[in-house]
Formats: structure tokens, sequence, C-alpha cells
């Protein structure tokens, strides 16, 4: 099987978990705020451990053996996490979009209806997650893919539940709430097909690759998960999700990388 299609294949499981975190939702079972808070925070662990110990460690190691230099590795590196947080400013100040409690942000959405600024919202977030997914194939790594895609796919399940818990806020029923965030999803192995493939037209992409993929989750997590989590006054119960997303995706780096 070729490292694209491994590539498409794991970022498209990692992208339909957050249909798995969402399932609850056709229950009937309710989660509270501060639940929601943890489960967020530990999706935030999780994609902050995945960016220093999945891609840019391995992006200045990877430049390394490519550039002959530890220190041009390092620039390469840099610039690749500039590049990545810069596009996901870009796209938060080109895309009108929602979040859960500060609400629109971005271009004037006009008469766009709210339930789309929520989907370009989490649009937003899951790109770089399934490039980074992508990036980590393309590099010929499996082991490595796979500890990303199943680290990503861990912090999307309960990044799902959360938007279908937010849109049945809205007033949307169940099963629209767990269909949306179940597409929301389905944007990663879009991601995915974009890393793997430029990783394998040349090796030279792979250090900016998993850089400006690291970048672009470091973003998100700084700018919109962890604010969202800090805001309701569960920041100590968040803060100890993330310590535990943290953990698990280091853990689950070392065993499967």
């Amino acid at each position: 099987m070729s490292l694209t299609l491994i590539g498409f294949l794991a970022s498209l499981g990692a992208g339909l978990a957050t249909g798995l975190g969402a399932l609850p939702v056709l229950f009937g079972r309710s989660v509270s705020p501060k639940h929601s808070d943890v489960l967020l925070g530990f999706a935030a662990g999780v994609m902050l451990s995945a960016s220093f110990f999945s891609l840019i460690l391995p992006g200045i190691a990877a430049g390394e053996g490519l550039y002959g230099s530890t220190v041009t590795a390092a620039f390469v590196v840099a610039a690749g996490i500039a590049a990545g947080a810069a596009m996901v400013a870009a796209l938060n100040a080109a895309l009108p979009h929602s979040h859960f409690i500060t609400g629109p942000e971005g271009a004037d959405p006009g008469a766009l209806p709210k339930i789309w600024l929520f989907v370009f919202a989490i649009t937003i977030h899951n790109i770089p997650e399934g490039l980074a997914v992508g990036v980590g194939f393309g590099g010929g790594d499996i082991g490595k893919g796979m500890s990303l895609a199943t680290g990503i796919g861990l912090q999307n399940a309960p990044e799902g539940l959360a938007v279908a818990v937010a849109l049945l806020g809205q007033g949307y029923t169940r099963r629209y709430a767990f269909i949306v965030a179940l597409l929301t999803g389905l944007v990663e192995p879009l991601g995915g097909l974009l890393g793997v493939g430029a990783v394998q037209i040349s090796q030279y992409m792979l250090p900016p690759g998993l850089a400006f993929a690291a970048g672009a989750m470091l973003y998100i997590i700084s700018h919109e998960i962890i604010p969202e989590t800090h805001r309701r006054g569960h920041q100590t119960a968040a803060t100890a999700g993330l310590m535990g997303g943290m953990i698990l995706m280091m853990l689950l780096d070392v065993i499967m990388g």
C-alpha cells in the first residue's frame, strides 16, 4: 500500500473520531460545562505534545541529516513554525466563523446561517491536524505517522462532542448536531493528502512541513482552545485535562514511534 493511501486512510480515521466523540448526543447524554472544558483541555494537551514530540523535534532531526547543520535545521524549523501560525491567523481573519463562548470572529458573515460559522471554526482547526498526519507518513516513518494519527484521533473525539453539545444548545436536533460534528472531521483527509504529497515531492519539504503543521496547531492551542477552557472558572480541571492529554500523547509517541 502506498504511503499516500496510508496517509489518507489514517487521516480519515482520525477525522472520523470526531463523529465517534459526538455519538453520546444521539442517546440523550448531556455533558456539563466542567467536563466539556476538561475534554477540550485534554485535546489541547494531545496537540501540544504532538507538536513538540512528533513534529518539531523530528523536524530538527530530519533537517540535520538533510542540511548537514543543526543550526540550519533549527532556522528552517523556526520558519516553518512561524509560517504555520501565520496561515491559521490569516484564515481566522479571512473566514467568518464563531467560537463556543466568544462568538463571531473573522470577516462579516452577512446572512450566513450560524451553523456554518461553527463549521468554519472547526474546519480551521482540523486542516492542520490532517496536514500533520499526512506529513508524518510522507516522511516514510509509519510508526510516527500512526502515533500522530492515533493522538489526533484521541483529541478529535472530545472536540466532536463539544461541537455537538454546542449545536444542541443553539436549538438544533440531536441528529443534525451529530452529522455536522462528523462532517467537520472529514476535512482532515484533505489536509492529510496535502501533507503526504508535499513531502513525497521532495524530502527537503519534510522539516518545514512538520514545523508548519506544529506552528498551526500551537496557534490553535493558544488562541482558541485554552482561552475557551478558562472562561467559565474551570481552569484547574481543564489544566489537569491538558496535562493528561500531553502525557498520553508523549507515551504514544515513544511506544508507537
